[in-house]
């Protein structure tokens, strides 16, 4: 299923011209692998950030730790504060981030095993569009919840540009 994606997500970036930047956090960089195993996807995947701790959301992407404290790190304010930055940091068209709870633990009744927010973040020809998204993944599979992550985020990268 994501060689579908791959091939459509390097079709429209190339013909479109955008660049893409990811953040990465509970999928510790497989989207990134995913997107980088394609020949040709220099072309268009500017860079990663796999920002896997809050001090490395921190330290590299300059997320704010209150917003960290008051929210937790995997909250949409988190995602969004992370694609934002990643923009100010490499400047693609589009800059992505997830951040969430893989499992088998960490999870709690408000953000149960499974929940990964993402945020992408666009600015293209000087306009700047923001979607967020919430994701409940039912499994407590860890590698099954970040294979549903990539796919869903490659999923709407294909959407947002087509």
């Amino acid at each position: 299923m994501t060689s579908k994606y791959l091939k459509k997500l390097k079709k429209l970036c190339e013909r479109k011209k955008i660049k893409i930047s990811l953040a990465e956090s509970c999928t510790g960089g497989l989207v990134s692998s995913s997107i980088t195993s394609m020949a040709g996807s220099s072309n268009f995947f500017e860079s990663a950030i796999i920002s896997y701790s809050n001090n490395a959301k921190i330290k590299l992407l300059g997320i704010n730790r209150n917003l960290i404290l008051k929210h937790g790190a995997v909250s949409k304010e988190v995602a969004l504060s992370m694609a934002k930055n990643l923009h100010r940091l490499t400047r693609s068209h589009i800059c992505a981030s997830i951040t969430g709870i893989a499992g088998p633990g960490g999870g709690s009744k408000q953000k149960p095993v499974g929940t990964v927010y993402f945020s992408i973040y666009q600015k293209i020809d000087n306009k700047i569009k923001i979607n967020n998204y919430k994701k409940i993944f039912n499994f407590k599979n860890r590698i099954t919840i970040q294979k549903k992550s990539n796919d869903f985020l490659l999923q709407e990268l294909i959407a947002i540009i087509d």
